[in-house]
């Protein structure tokens, strides 16, 4: 008895001090008693509908029994009855407390907290100002919140705290749950289209002996086993290139990358991509194949073939521009012919410092596209055949040497895919390999890929899309932070 009474005033302390944040520490340590105070939690809980189900379909529920489990984010005690918000996975719904349904039981009810698991059965009815509600025949607590939820006024202020404990985000703003339903779903839809498409989906190391694929500093590894220093994939195409010359002709996968570059809003060390190829194409194809993707997600996903970002209404209606033509009519230069003092005249006019490792030739072209054309490209465009020196895996301009058959989408200015042309002779990619390696010091030759192209590789089409930037793009979120559920940030 002396011990049922001590946990009953160890119990009390936690109910009066759960909604105070300074005292959550304290709380905490309190573990052994705590420990006993769980143990009689359920295991499960059968669940029969969920919230959104029931309030959207009111009157096929009406009278009839359900049974439902979630949060509580609110609570209204006014004598006799309480009124509490449970927050399930799809919605909110009030459960309506009675102390003459319930009697000895509703005591109980008054010790529960804002942030308490709790499960609840009874009949659905609606309340006399018209709230559709559950009258509780039946409850359990399933779990007990220790440390308070933010004020459901002001919500999560702080943006790092949300990007940070995500977990609360999701609990606080719909808006934020939602955002990631979407990306579920654009992903989704991407996936069923392709198959459609007869595309098959594979998979490739995340963690490689030779970084390729993309111009980018890896992050490295080191693999203990085998006594050596590896590192996260910055791309996967050279994997998915041997499975088109093993005899695939359509093949994607949707995988992380690693970038040890970059966060900003349109950049993060750790991203979603989509890549593609497809033999027996050249990038013709793969920027139609792009343009039906991205018309059937968006249409799917928003039941339109337009969209608002950043107060600007994007249409699916896509655009080509030259990417040389573009800068010369922009800045009426030659770009290919002008010197590297002239480009970096031009960047420095406009504040752009180009780091002294970075001085090469394809970088000041992708920086000068980026400063004066990039941001003005705000409905769906496709820039193509960008000069040969930005392209080591692309194969060249049919007609004209100086360029690279490839193409990249641009939306509201951000940069959404990239597509080739996909070089397919080893003798050239060896050389392009090499070049690379002199502007590259730290870049090896990944000499497997080339002799897998030895055996032949047929002319295909490759495509990569960016699908943080997409869900951005289709959420009208303006960081890539807000669309990646957990994403990179500094230590404390």
């Amino acid at each position: 008895m002396v011990q049922e009474n001590k946990k009953e005033d160890i119990k009390n302390n936690i109910e009066n001090n759960i909604n105070n944040n300074d005292n959550n520490e304290n709380v905490l340590k309190n573990s052994g008693i705590l420990d006993e105070l769980f143990l009689n939690l359920p295991y499960n809980y059968k669940i029969t509908n969920k919230s959104a189900q029931i309030k959207q379909n009111f009157d096929n529920f009406k009278d009839k029994k359900v049974q439902i489990a979630g949060r509580i984010t609110a609570i209204r005690k006014s004598g006799k009855l309480i009124f509490a918000d449970i927050l399930d996975s799809s919605e909110k719904i009030q459960a309506y407390f009675d102390f003459n349904l319930l009697n000895e039981r509703f005591d109980k009810v008054k010790s529960f907290n804002i942030g308490d698991i709790i499960g609840v059965s009874g009949i659905v009815f609606k309340t006399n100002p018209g709230e559709i509600s559950i009258k509780v025949e039946d409850y359990a607590l399933l779990s007990k919140a220790l440390r308070a939820l933010p004020n459901k006024y002001k919500g999560l202020v702080d943006i790092e705290t949300r990007y940070r404990k995500r977990y609360l985000d999701l609990i606080m703003s719909n808006d934020s749950k939602n955002v990631f339903i979407k990306r579920s779903n654009i992903i989704q839809f991407i996936r069923d289209f392709l198959y459609k498409k007869e595309f098959i989906e594979f998979e490739t190391p995340a963690i490689q002996p030779f970084y390729g694929g993309a111009d980018a500093d890896p992050f490295k590894v080191f693999v203990n086993t085998l006594n050596e220093e590896d590192y996260l994939r910055i791309s996967n195409e050279l994997y998915l290139k041997r499975l088109i010359i093993g005899g695939f002709d359509k093949v994607f996968e949707i995988y992380k990358a690693f970038r040890n570059e970059d966060i900003d809003v349109t950049h993060s060390p750790e991203f979603t991509m989509i890549e593609l190829y497809q033999a027996f194409s050249d990038y013709n194809d793969i920027m139609q194949l792009t343009e039906d993707l991205l018309i059937h997600v968006t249409n799917n996903i928003l039941n339109s073939d337009s969209f608002v970002y950043q107060e600007n209404t994007i249409k699916m209606k896509f655009n080509k521009i030259y990417f040389v033509d573009s800068v010369n009519q922009k800045l009426n230069i030659d770009l290919l012919n002008e010197s590297d003092e002239k480009l970096i005249m031009l960047l420095e006019q406009e504040n752009v410092k180009i780091p002294k490792n970075k001085i090469y030739r394809a970088h000041l072209y992708e920086k000068i596209f980026e400063t004066f054309i990039q941001k003005d490209l705000v409905q769906p465009t496709f820039v193509i055949d960008f000069p040969k020196e930005t392209s080591f895996l692309c194969r060249e301009k049919r007609n004209n040497s100086k360029l690279a058959e490839r193409f990249e989408l641009y939306v509201s200015g951000i940069e959404i895919a990239n597509a080739y042309s996909e070089l397919n002779n080893p003798i050239i990619q060896k050389s392009n390999f090499e070049k690379e390696m002199k502007i590259n010091q730290n870049k090896n030759i990944d000499m497997d890929f080339i002799e897998a192209m030895e055996y032949g590789m047929p002319p295909t089409g490759g495509l990569g899309i960016g699908i943080d930037r997409l869900v951005m793009l289709l959420t009208n979120k303006q960081s890539i932070k807000e669309v990646i559920m957990f994403p990179m940030e500094k230590k404390f």
